[in-house]
């Protein structure tokens, strides 16, 4: 499986590759990217299994990345890790097509519960 992580931080990148690592998925392709516009190029370039983006980021956020991806139909799995959990934002990533979110703090075993 490819995965493509997309945050503009990169200490959250690593923490979100070392939870995959922790959670199974370290013999898996991991790619990365800072921001969604560059995500965008690449996915379109080069579509993985699953994203995971995070919702603030500077240029294209991850809101605006799944909504890009899906007009492209682009079918990617796609999950948010973000600091968003509340319902009304919970309720807006369904709505936009994301497959699950994983509210920051996060632990390895709530990136295996969402990834399945």
């Amino acid at each position: 499986m490819r995965i493509f992580v997309v945050d503009d931080s990169m200490a959250m990148r690593m923490l979100v590759k070392r939870a995959l690592r922790e959670a199974g998925y370290g013999d898996h392709t991991i790619e990365e990217a800072s921001n969604g516009k560059d995500a965008l190029e690449a996915i379109r370039n080069s579509p993985p299994d699953l994203v995971l983006s995070d919702w603030h980021m500077p240029g294209m956020n991850g809101l605006e990345l799944l909504e890009e991806l899906r007009k492209a139909n682009i079918g990617v799995r796609f999950g948010f890790v973000t600091t968003e959990g509340t319902p009304e934002m919970r309720q807006r990533v369904k709505d936009a097509g994301a497959d699950f979110l994983i509210a920051k703090p996060f632990t390895a075993d709530a990136i295996k519960e969402a990834i399945g």
